[in-house]
């Protein structure tokens, strides 16, 4: 089941997506929020006039309470950085407040000379989770995944101690263009970005230092993780700079595209 989360008339609302005749159409409206069900399968929903989900205005699909970030989960990310391999997960907050729609613009602050764009797989939470066991199955407790954007002041992050002033701009994490239960990261998902059409970035999920599981776990023995939560699971090499005007689209196999212009504040 895909979903997505759009306006209708000023109005918040969450739709399934569905492939029609080659095309994703929003074709229901979900009752509920799908973070408050735990499970999309279980959501129940009444039929809507067909909508393009290219036409829809689309809103960033998942409203979280908080957004985890993996670094350096590539080992020739690490690289291309100057970075060693982390030994066990680097994880670090972007606020929530940084949400971007798909189409949205990015917002390059001016008191960064560096903006850098990080295409990434996105991990949805489905119910509360913490302190899960090395025995347990994380798959339960994920609702779904879709595209995220780590957009990064390169050289805040150069300068400062911590990260939380490089990733945390409001619109430096544009999310969507949907959320989707139909892929497995396990088996192996292709991340790719591009800038102005050039491909920039391609990775895939089976090339994760540390897997969906590993990640899981790590970060709920620290925090709980609530429905709706976001996790970007890291991004591949290839990062690098970009600027006004540029457009920015992160696709996820199995997910779509999410795409982004730049712009000066």
């Amino acid at each position: 089941m895909k979903y997505c989360r759009f306006d209708v008339d000023g109005r918040d609302s969450y739709g399934l997506v569905e492939l029609v005749a080659g095309k994703e159409i929003i074709t229901r409206v979900l009752a509920s929020a799908p973070e408050k069900v735990g499970d999309l399968e279980d959501l129940t929903s009444k039929r809507m006039p067909p909508l393009a989900l290219a036409d829809a205005a689309l809103l960033p699909p998942v409203r979280p309470s908080k957004i985890v970030c993996v670094g350096r989960n590539y080992r020739e990310h690490a690289a291309e950085l100057g970075n060693e391999v982390p030994s066990e997960p680097l994880i670090f907050l972007k606020p929530p407040s940084s949400l971007l729609a798909p189409g949205g613009s990015i917002r390059r602050p001016r008191i960064s000379e560096r903006t850098d764009y990080e295409g990434e797989l996105g991990v949805v939470i489905s119910k509360p989770c913490h302190k899960i066991s090395t025995e347990e199955d994380v798959r339960p407790y994920i609702l779904g995944y879709t595209c995220v954007n780590d957009f990064t002041a390169r050289d805040l992050q150069n300068k400062d101690d911590q990260w939380t002033r490089a990733k945390g701009f409001d619109t430096f994490c544009p999310v969507g263009p949907l959320v989707t239960n139909e892929i497995d990261p396990w088996a192996g998902v292709g991340v790719e970005t591009r800038v102005n059409g050039a491909i920039r970035q391609q990775g895939n999920t089976r090339d994760f230092i540390f897997g969906i599981d590993v990640i899981v776990r790590f970060i709920s023995q620290v925090m709980t993780l609530f429905p709706g939560d976001l996790i970007a699971t890291g991004t591949p090499k290839g990062v690098g700079p970009v600027v006004a005007g540029d457009v920015i689209e992160v696709s996820v196999e199995g997910v779509g595209t999410l795409k982004n212009v730049v712009v000066d504040e």
